[in-house]
């Protein structure tokens, strides 16, 4: 399965260019970063992401998106793949809740650091299955598959890697934990590459 290229920083997501203008379709926000001012959207029957700039929110009151949003917009292809050119609607209702902040969320940072400090070396592992708008996914050890290894969307992340595809293989470090097995870093896979290169 293809995605789209996923620029590393700010200076390479621009505001929507003319290109080949595609019919109105609907998307759901894989990530949006409002630091950098771009995320992606993840539109079926379209070969690949949508990149969603920030400024095609600004009619629409915005300057972001959460994950999980339903979006609806009016695509263009360009050199560099796809791209929002307007957005017609915005819908909430299935956007994931947004990250605590709280003592909850402190707590469950310094739970992984002790994850980390428990975990063995690197492991081949296969992604078992992914889904990065739910935010996690399973993984199964390659040597003994008896039990399913958790894994994070922000794991994935911090490994900067791709989306995770079943069949997929990589390197984890696994520790246990009172929910389980949970993998807290990934290497190898398929890595995200730069909207410039």
């Amino acid at each position: 399965m293809k995605t789209g290229r996923e620029p590393r920083s700010a200076s390479s997501a621009q505001p929507p260019e003319e290109g080949t203008e595609l019919p109105p379709t609907t998307g759901r926000v894989k990530w949006f970063d409002s630091t950098r001012g771009f995320g992606f959207l993840v539109c079926d029957g379209l070969d690949g992401d949508v990149l969603l700039h920030f400024s095609v929110l600004r009619e629409h009151g915005r300057r972001s998106v959460p994950e999980g949003a339903a979006i609806e917009c009016v695509p263009v292809r360009l050199p560099r793949g796809l791209q929002a050119k307007r957005v017609i609607s915005i819908d909430l209702s299935t956007a994931l809740p947004p990250h605590s902040h709280s003592s909850t969320a402190s707590r469950e940072r310094a739970d992984r650091g002790a994850l980390v400090e428990r975990a063995g070396d690197f492991e081949p592992v296969e992604v078992k299955w992914f889904n990065r708008v739910k935010g996690y996914g399973f993984l199964i050890r390659i040597e003994s598959a008896q039990e399913d290894v958790f894994v994070h969307m922000e794991t994935v992340r911090q490994a900067q890697l791709n989306e995770l595809q079943p069949g997929d293989q990589l390197d984890a470090r696994i520790a246990s934990s009172a929910k389980g097995l949970t993998a807290v870093e990934l290497r190898g896979g398929p890595a995200e590459p730069s909207r410039d290169s």
